[in-house]
């Protein structure tokens, strides 16, 4: 048994217990009214109720307004730039697969800069838990049309209205190889985010769920049709996914029986105009995970690292001749 599993032993011969100020760091600077607060609020509530070890978890995000969220957890984060989230957290986990690594993006980092990043990292499938915060538009640098963005919409780089039709990350990410789980929340419904946010966090492979969120400084009333009519939200339920609880099913009784093994069905519902998905859109358990395939369960622990390291940089060194040099 080496030492790291010998610590985990010990610990686990505690009765540890977390309360949500154990994931609390600083106060949030978002605007009132912002998505990402309701975000934050249930992955800390996450935590909380799946006692995750702070110094075991990792936050890693790349540049927006949803990127600030590692700032908020009192947990081990990374302040990436922009589109690099993914491939910073797949490093994480490619080096210490033992870590929970979350990633929280924006529409603009993921679907844009980081599009090739986000599509690789689903065919990669590693164990991580992604967030795609989508407000549809780039708020950090003051409203201008992102991919995501509807058609019409007025901005600073598309005054006139944007021309294209908006991308969709639920479809994009169903038809690319590999694809594991894919599910959609909405801000506005705490209940099911949270059940949303823990039913990615237990899926074993890349969990890519896309939040729908408002922007109550660019885009005050873009979501209103869908708030203030429930009929325009449709719920996903299923033995196998959700199933909404009767405060909800009181409130949204537009619901659908939806089998998330079913990926063509997935793609269906996605692809729909009239009403906002929420659920499990499609999970397959068997789709292994990149550093399954490539690594042993070995653990990296510091002393390899630095053996690692110093094997390198030893072969850039200049010995003086006096120094016995180390064996090739």
């Amino acid at each position: 048994m080496d030492m790291t599993s010998a610590t985990e032993c010990l610990l686990q011969l505690c009765d540890e217990h977390f309360e949500l100020e154990d994931y609390q760091s600083g106060v949030p600077r978002w605007c009132t009214g912002c998505g990402d607060n309701a975000i934050l609020a249930a992955v800390q509530r996450l935590c909380r109720d799946e006692g995750l070890r702070p110094e075991k978890t990792v936050f890693v995000s790349g540049i927006g307004c949803s990127s600030r969220f590692p700032h908020y957890m009192k947990t081990y984060g990374f302040h990436g730039i922009h589109g690099r989230a993914l491939p910073v957290a797949e490093g994480v986990k490619m080096s210490r697969p033992d870590l929970t690594v979350f990633v929280n993006t924006g529409d603009g980092d993921c679907c844009s800069i980081g599009a090739a990043h986000w599509i690789h990292a689903i065919r990669y499938n590693m164990n991580l838990t992604v967030f795609l915060h989508d407000n549809q538009i780039y708020g950090l640098t003051k409203k201008q049309a992102s991919p995501t963005s509807p058609i019409g919409t007025k901005s600073n780089t598309t005054p006139r209205g944007s021309y294209l039709e908006a991308l969709n990350p639920l479809t994009v990410t169903l038809g690319v190889q590999n694809v594991s789980f894919v599910a959609q929340a909405v801000d506005w419904i705490p209940e099911s985010l949270f059940e949303i946010v823990k039913a990615a966090y237990h899926h074993q492979g890349l969990s890519f769920v896309r939040i729908v969120q408002r922007c109550p400084e660019w885009l005050p009333a873009a979501l209103d049709p869908w708030m203030h009519d429930p009929a325009k939200v449709q719920m996903l339920r299923h033995p196998d996914g959700m199933q909404p609880s009767d405060g909800l099913s009181r409130i949204y009784k537009n619901q659908l029986e939806h089998d998330p093994s079913n990926i063509n069905r997935a793609r269906e519902i996605a692809g729909q105009h009239d009403c906002i998905p929420v659920g499990i859109l499609y999970r397959n358990e068997e789709v292994p995970t990149y550093e399954k395939l490539r690594r042993s369960e070995k653990l990296v622990t510091p002393e390899l690292t630095r053996a690692g390291l110093n094997a390198e940089l030893d072969k850039y060194t200049v010995w003086p001749e006096s120094a016995s040099q180390p064996a090739a």
